[in-house]
């Protein structure tokens, strides 16, 4: 029986393996949903007849011919406009998928046209469509290099993030350029961790003050770090316990890096560093040392950070950063609460409320106004606060207020605490 005399009987089943150009004419005739869609997935379809459906009522079957790699130019450039979402996340990802095969040369109209078609889909108003092509290119070297540069300052994460982390066509200065002028979260991060990133790449990272960047920097095993960029690191760490594991675990850390890190991480972390290969026996041998010294320091500090012990240290004019900054560090609240009270003249409520608002300026422009040092600060709002470590303020050079007087007096008032006769160390 013939097939188009079949279907006449008994209505559509299936398409023949070897479809004809009546079998595609009959089934536009037919406007039956089922086999329309099976016919818009056929690579073997005449392109008349996918140019015909790329217009079709159904969503399903306009998706289909955006995803068919048989579907000719003009219709992908009229899905390109598609009302719906996923028609245009798949034909995104249909011609993201045909760059590699291009060539890096001179190249014909049609791949001309189809290159034109990805970057207006990059153009798209919805991230969604931008990241299903940022994804697919991320590695690709035969894309233009304006549209990777396109896409690594789009403002949205799920579109730069693949190609800032992956593309091969991102020069250092590129990336220097981003480090330094974008406002994506995770932006540098992603930057941060690519393969192979250059020591110029990573003095920028770390200029940024990004702490998560940071940490993916020192977690980046195959990241090239100077060593005056490392010493700018541990500057910074000491306050910053997200720091501190990638920093251990860091493979090409010198003696003297290795000595310094154990005067600030943990007990656990010195233990992880004195197990590591080529310690000189010295050295193995203070890090036990320090270990040991690190567990009786916890134990010190825990049995006599109080309220009790804040009172008469203030009352005998021995309250500073040394108190403070070990109740901090063992997060002991109320403690640091009455400290900062004492020392500042503001009732523990307000400063309850500043800690509460995880404010790092807020608590940078308190410890300013007690009199205490920005290292001290920074721990507050680490172990205390708990700032989001993107929100942290460190230390200008290791050890100054990053902010001048007219900002912490602002940001004191802001929580209606008057700033008094500020005094600084």
């Amino acid at each position: 029986m013939a097939f188009a005399l079949f279907s006449r009987l008994f209505g559509w089943r299936k398409l023949p393996a070897e479809l004809r150009y009546e079998d595609a004419r009959q089934v536009l005739e037919s406007h039956q949903l089922a086999v329309k869609r099976e016919l818009a997935g056929r690579e073997d379809a005449p392109a008349e007849a996918l140019y015909y459906l790329a217009c079709d009522d159904d969503a399903g079957v306009r998706g289909l011919v955006a995803a068919n790699p048989s579907t000719p130019i003009q219709a992908n450039e009229l899905l390109r406009t598609d009302a719906d979402t996923e028609v245009r996340e798949e034909l995104a990802r249909k011609i993201a998928r045909l760059m590699p095969d291009m060539p890096e040369g001179e190249l014909t109209v049609l791949q001309q046209r189809t290159v034109t078609l990805l970057e207006r889909l990059a153009e798209d108003e919805l991230p969604r469509v931008r990241a299903v092509i940022a994804r697919e290119l991320a590695s690709c070297r035969t894309i233009p290099k304006r549209l990777a540069l396109r896409l690594a300052r789009d403002a949205e994460l799920i579109v730069c993030g693949s190609i800032l982390q992956y593309s091969p066509l991102l020069a250092d200065e590129d990336l220097i350029e981003i480090v330094a002028t974008t406002r994506v979260r995770g932006a540098i991060e992603a930057i941060a961790s690519r393969e192979g990133l250059s020591a110029d790449v990573a003095d920028a990272v770390v200029a940024s003050l990004d702490i998560p960047a940071v940490a993916a920097l020192l977690a980046n095993p195959k990241a090239s770090i100077r060593e005056e960029t490392m010493n700018r690191v541990l500057t910074q760490a000491a306050g910053i316990e997200g720091l501190h594991r990638p920093l251990v675990m860091r493979t090409d850390l010198s003696l003297r890096a290795i000595r310094r890190i154990a005067t600030f991480v943990s007990r656990s972390l010195i233990d992880e560093l004195s197990r590591r290969n080529g310690l000189d026996d010295e050295t193995s041998q203070w890090l036990k040392a320090r270990a040991q010294a690190a567990l009786e320091d916890e134990i010190d500090a825990s049995r006599h950070v109080t309220v009790e012990e804040v009172r008469k240290a203030y009352a005998k004019g021995d309250l500073g950063d040394e108190i403070v900054t070990g109740a901090a560090t063992i997060a002991r609240r109320e403690p640091v609460v009455t400290a900062l009270s004492l020392l500042t003249g503001t009732p523990p409520a307000t400063i309850g409320m500043v800690l509460d608002a995880q404010s790092g300026r807020g608590i940078t422009a308190l410890c300013w106004k007690a009199g205490l040092s920005m290292r001290t600060a920074l721990a507050i709002q680490a172990h205390i606060a708990h700032v989001p470590t993107a929100n942290l303020v460190l230390p200008r050079e290791g050890f100054a207020y990053p902010m001048d007087e007219a900002e912490l007096v602002w940001h004191l008032q802001y929580f209606g605490i008057e700033p008094g006769a500020a005094r600084r160390r």
